[in-house]
């Protein structure tokens, strides 16, 4: 049953608005996407493998909270998440099946680890379902103002369609960012566990992210490279120092994701697609231009 003390606070945006989440990747699409960068290409290649088991996990907890929640805000924000998080794990599958066609076909002995995983983590609790969707929910926030605070640094000359594909996902995760910690608090509200789920959903989703990089670079037979090393090495600063506050305060007694307010550039992003006439192509970002402005 939904806790006694849940109260359903306002969320930053108006609605959870369902676009047309799609992109026309090119059949012989690099999966080298970043010019030079083959590590930070196969780190968020290994991010993407993650997201046709992830989500679909995500929604079917969210659809088993359904159940013991009645405040009807929150139940259309889970409606609204829902429908955002099988938009994404459908294209992101489309991306990842170019990625294995394209010099990756490893991959799917990933695929099999994470079926498996997945698995396991639907015979635990309900709580502990939620509290690792919410903990995961939170450091994708902290993904989200990383790529679009650093865009220019992460995907100057990077493939377009790839690059807007990821920070238009990310944009969505952050519209719907409270919607996880919502469930979770309605349906518990407890502490530690939901602390316990940032350790759980954050740690699993980038162990795993990880591995598929390490896969890929040793396919490139460049792993044990040196250079390789020290460009790992960075990688993982970047991500610690962009991404690691976000977790670091999800972990705190009174942490809401609501105190994380959206950037600007997001919120004109959002203002730039309610302008798109019905079946209008998402426009690409450029990734030529020193500023990378909103593609509207």
């Amino acid at each position: 049953m939904e806790q006694s003390n849940y109260k359903y606070l306002p969320k930053d945006v108006d609605k959870i608005v369902i676009r047309d989440f799609s992109f026309d990747f090119p059949a012989d699409l690099d999966p080298v996407w970043v010019p030079g960068n083959p590590v930070r290409s196969h780190l968020f290649n290994g991010f993407s493998m993650t997201m046709p088991y992830l989500e679909p996990f995500l929604i079917r907890a969210i659809l088993k909270a359904k159940k013991h929640i009645t405040d009807p805000e929150l139940l259309n924000d889970m409606s609204g998440f829902n429908r955002q998080e099988g938009n994404h794990y459908k294209c992101h599958r489309r991306y990842n099946e170019l990625i294995k066609t394209n010099g990756y076909p490893e991959l799917e002995e990933l695929e099999k680890r994470m079926t498996e995983d997945y698995v396991r983590l639907e015979t635990k609790s309900l709580r502990t379902q939620l509290a690792y969707a919410a903990g995961f929910e939170s450091m994708t926030n902290g993904f989200t103002h990383w790529l679009i605070t650093k865009r220019v640094g992460l995907f100057a000359g990077a493939s377009q369609h790839v690059s807007s594909f990821w920070l238009m996902h990310m944009i969505e995760e952050a519209e719907h960012k409270t919607v996880a910690f919502d469930a979770y608090m309605a349906y518990s509200g407890k502490y530690l566990p939901r602390a316990l789920g940032v350790l759980h959903g954050s740690g699993h989703i980038v162990g795993l992210g990880i591995r598929g990089m390490l896969g890929c670079l040793k396919k490139d037979k460049i792993l044990y490279r040196p250079s390789t090393f020290f460009k790992i090495l960075k990688e993982f600063f970047l991500f610690i120092v962009n991404v690691g506050p976000f977790c670091f305060r999800a972990l705190l007694p009174g942490f809401n994701p609501r105190k994380e307010r959206d950037l600007q550039w997001m919120n004109d992003w959002i203002e730039g697609y309610s302008t798109l006439s019905e079946g209008a192509p998402i426009p690409l970002l450029d990734t030529s231009n020193p500023n990378m402005p909103v593609p509207f």
